[in-house]
């Protein structure tokens, strides 16, 4: 299943999970469509894929973490 929520320079949880994996770390470039994060919900495997090409501002999940819907999960440098 891919699934990715854009709003501007985040990427978002689409639902409540658990963090499963994550691929980048701050300062990491990234191209539009690179997998930056794989979470677990509803016993499907979500792969958070970057919106577009850029830097890596933050990571605010770690593998392990539960999330609630929406929450912030990887920042993007402004373009």
């Amino acid at each position: 299943e891919e699934s990715t929520r854009v709003s501007g320079d985040r990427i978002v949880a689409p639902m409540p999970g658990r963090v499963v994996l994550v691929k980048a770390k701050a300062g990491d470039d990234v191209a539009e469509g690179d997998e930056v994060l794989v979470m677990e919900a509803m016993k499907m495997e979500l792969t958070l894929r970057a919106p577009r090409a850029g830097r890596i501002d933050s990571v605010q999940a770690a593998a392990g973490d539960f999330v609630e819907a929406d929450a912030v999960l990887v920042k993007l440098a402004a373009a």
